[in-house]
């Protein structure tokens, strides 16, 4: 029997959360312990709150406090693009690119049979709901480059009606990538979604 089983409680915890192993988890609960209490107050606090006001937008899913995101509340948005991504992080990156100024619906996932994922995990009443909305001119999937992502892209195509453009983000060669050391996978769909310089 352990003698610090709130301890062990916390590493197991926190083992429980993405990128941390047992190493990772165990060195967390002792820094916390040992140099941080007074972050652990902060960080239980932070943490209740968050489960507390943090809820889904009504309109796209995404993460938000109030009813509508900032996203959709905002009035400056081409509300005839939609970009379906499959979580918040990736609303976040491409606002990051600063090139894209339509709306998001966040799944809040990808189909996983595998893992007893299927549609009803993806919000599609919600998404529907979206794709009747009048203006609407153009779906981008921006779901990942995995099988999982493609697959979900693939299954989602089958609901936008008809009359409604379709596209997926581009993929390929990062920016600074030398092609020695890119996959072959990524190489290949660079090759095949080349464009004209003159674009």
């Amino acid at each position: 029997m352990s003698a610090t089983p709130s301890l062990d409680r916390l590493a197991a915890l926190l083992r429980r959360l993405p990128g941390i192993g047992p190493r990772s988890a165990q060195r967390i609960a002792f820094d916390l312990l040992l140099r941080k209490r007074d972050l652990m107050s902060q960080l239980a606090l932070a943490l209740a709150t968050a489960c507390e006001q943090v809820g889904h937008c009504k309109r796209c899913n995404n993460l938000c406090e109030q009813e509508f995101c900032s996203i959709c509340g905002a009035g400056n948005r081409d509300r005839a693009l939609l970009c379906i991504v499959e979580s918040p992080a990736d609303v976040a990156a491409i606002e990051d690119s600063g090139v894209y100024g339509g709306d998001y619906f966040v799944l809040m996932g990808h189909l996983s049979p595998l893992d007893g994922v299927g549609p009803e995990a993806l919000h599609l009443d919600l998404l529907e709901e979206r794709l009747q909305e009048p203006g609407l001119r153009e779906v981008i999937f921006a779901t990942n480059s995995t099988l999982e992502g493609e697959a979900t892209a693939q299954f989602l195509t089958s609901v936008i009606p008809a009359g409604i453009g379709i596209s997926r983000i581009a993929r390929g060669i990062p920016v600074g990538g030398e092609l020695e050391y890119v996959d072959r996978g990524t190489v290949g769909r660079a090759l095949l979604g080349r464009r004209s310089i003159e674009d």
